[in-house]
């Protein structure tokens, strides 16, 4: 049987082989804590740089939202500037329409001022052909005529003058 010096022995010799074998195992695990630890390292620069790559983002986000804040008071802006300027367009859309009746109102005056116009020439044609007979007729008969001829030139003129008053409506 195996004293206590014996077993001691064996202690020693299996604590040996142990830890030389748990020195072989752990080898190429403590190669690897070491590569860890350099992975560890860089992944902690890299972390740092994107906190600091995060800041930036977070003061480029900052400037963006006061960007789009101004931009969308520059569209609500916009927007009232469109909505006056339909309302301007509805009133001068409602201002040609009046221009337009007037026009159409102003042609038919012109045009029955023109039909008029055209009878007071041929009235006025008809008395100077009576002038003309009439100059052979005696004087009291001329004298009355040519009251005639001065009344109608008179409506003449009236009429012409009518005539450029619309005209210049009309032009304004």
């Amino acid at each position: 049987m195996l004293d206590k010096s014996d077993l001691q022995s064996i202690k020693e010799v299996i604590d040996v082989s142990i830890e030389a074998a748990l020195d072989v195992a752990l080898e190429p695990i403590k190669k690897d804590i070491g590569v860890l630890k350099q992975d560890v390292s860089g992944l902690k620069e890299d972390v740092s740089g994107l906190k600091e790559d995060v800041s930036g983002l977070k003061e480029d986000v900052s400037g963006l939202k006061e960007d789009v804040s101004g931009l969308k008071e520059d569209v609500s802006g916009l927007k009232e500037d469109v909505s006056g300027l339909k309302e301007d367009v509805s009133g001068l859309k409602e201002d040609v329409s009046g221009l337009k009746q007037d026009m159409v109102f102003v042609k038919h005056e012109l045009s029955m001022i023109h039909t008029e116009m055209e009878t007071f020439r041929n009235d006025l044609a008809r008395v100077e052909a009576k002038i003309d007979r009439i100059m052979r007729m005696e004087s009291e008969d001329v004298a009355a005529m040519n009251s005639d001829v001065q009344e109608l030139k008179q409506k003449y003129q009236e009429l012409e003058k009518q005539v450029k008053i619309l005209q210049q409506q009309r032009a304004i």
